[in-house]
């Protein structure tokens, strides 16, 4: 422990002058705040037939969806992820390289923390199938356990257009993104007026616009200004109250199963006006922030979270499976009525537990996520040296590098695609694992293999 948190301190004290930490605390905090929300928005009881069920308590609980307007965080999630690819990206091409050598590196940090948690999904549900489970019960609790991967899916598609995108930003600056608005309006309009399907794209759009305003931070056309920052926050909020109250848009800002719109699945111009809002308000709170992150152990603290950022939010999900199947086992899972005061007191004690339990868990697999931030992948003695030679060329490289992030995301969307009781032999799609298993490979591969030579 002691030798942990020097490294730690170490780690912390080495932080470059320059570096933006409220940034850094903006992606832990959203993180945070996602897993908070996960756990206490789920409802576990028994159906009918004294099966473990879980559905969200938003739908009897509409006196919270207000609330959702400051938990739902994902947007903050995107804007520090532009601006901290901008800064990667930048630092990349200074040192000389390009944008295959950027998303290589890029896919690693995010790739292999993920290959851990699907590689223990597949294995454990093909030992549960090996034990004459029900193959449909094993598929949802893969299913389950796979929810945080939506996310990634999304994510890793902007990280493969943050290049082009970036481009674009700097040569037409707010432009970009009022135009993805306008996009995301289109996409509405689509699923008011036709059906739901037909405003997909906004789960492109709606993240790109939030993505982008990361870059405007970054390079200053978002100066940390009052004028700048209540016009925003104000603004935003105004649009909210509009959309919400008056227009069409539903007031959670999280799906709620049964609304006819959903405001975040794919986002909805309401997410955006949410966005905005806290766009402003980070642009309020930043320089205090500054100067509080300055002192080592809020430092120290965002440092030590971010390391494992992506382990928490792949496992917080499997933390909650197991505790409820360990309280299960023992006949002491409470299962009061949602919304009542014993259902909301057990919420305290929930909230230790799951904590404790991914706390075990981000042991176990945070080291994977710390080492493969800091460690150069091996090339295996057996790949053909033609083969090498060709991962060499920029061209190659890149052509391999799309085709590996279109492996992972395709396998990772499959699986999303599938529904939650459709068997499969590995809890996932076979053609899904072994299309992402391709990509995360070929990824790693490109790792090992420097370029041009």
């Amino acid at each position: 422990m002691d030798a942990a948190l020097r490294g730690l301190r170490r780690l912390a004290e080495q932080t470059p002058p320059s570096r933006e930490r409220f940034i850094d605390l903006l992606r832990g905090m959203s993180i945070v705040a996602v897993v908070l929300g996960h756990w206490l928005a789920t409802v576990v009881g028994y159906d009918e037939h004294g099966e473990l069920v879980g559905r969200s308590a938003l739908p009897d609980l509409p006196w919270a969806h207000p609330l959702t307007w400051v938990v739902q965080v994902m947007p903050v999630f995107f804007f520090a992820g532009g601006y901290a690819n901008a800064v990667s990206l930048d630092r990349q091409r200074r040192r000389g390289g390009d944008a295959a050598e950027w998303l290589i590196n890029r896919g690693g940090r995010l790739i292999r923390p993920t290959t851990a948690l699907v590689l223990v999904m597949a294995g454990g549900a093909l030992a549960a199938r090996l034990f004459d489970a029900d193959p449909a019960r094993v598929r949802l609790v893969v299913w389950l356990a796979s929810i945080p991967l939506w996310f990634l899916v999304v994510f890793l598609v902007v990280v493969v257009l943050t290049p082009p995108m970036y481009a674009l930003h700097r040569r037409y600056g707010l432009l970009v993104p009022l135009v993805l608005v306008g996009l995301v309006a289109v996409g509405d309009l689509a699923r008011l007026f036709g059906e739901e399907s037909w405003g997909n794209g906004n789960f492109l759009f709606g993240w790109l616009a939030i993505h982008q305003m990361g870059f405007a931070w970054r390079d200053g056309r978002l100066p940390v200004r009052r004028r700048v920052a209540l016009p925003l926050l104000l603004g935003g909020f105004g649009a909210l109250l509009l959309l919400t109250l008056v227009g069409p848009y539903p007031i959670s800002m999280i799906n709620v199963p049964g609304e006819r719109l959903h405001n975040m699945s794919p986002p909805s111009l309401a997410l955006l006006a949410v966005a905005t809002t806290q766009l402003g308000a980070a642009l309020l709170l930043r320089d205090r922030a500054e100067r509080w992150l300055r002192h080592p152990w809020p430092w120290m603290t965002v440092v030590a979270v971010n390391a494992v950022i992506l382990t928490i939010l792949l496992w917080h999900i499997t933390a909650a499976i197991l505790l409820t199947a360990v309280l299960d086992v023992a006949g002491v899972l409470p299962t009061p009525e949602v919304g009542s005061a014993a259902w909301l007191a057990w919420r305290i004690p929930l909230l230790i537990m799951f904590s404790f339990v991914l706390t075990l868990l981000v042991a176990i697999f945070g080291p994977i996520e710390v080492r493969g931030a800091h460690r150069h992948a091996r090339r295996p003695p057996w790949i053909p040296v033609g083969l090498v030679r060709a991962a060499t060329r920029p061209a190659s490289r890149l052509v391999l590098a799309l085709a590996g992030f279109a492996g992972v995301a395709f396998g990772l969307l499959d699986n999303s695609l599938l529904p939650s009781t459709s068997p499969a032999v590995f809890g996932l799609p076979t053609v899904a694992l072994i299309a992402y298993l391709v990509g995360a490979a070929l990824l790693r591969f490109l790792r090992s293999i420097p370029p041009g030579r």
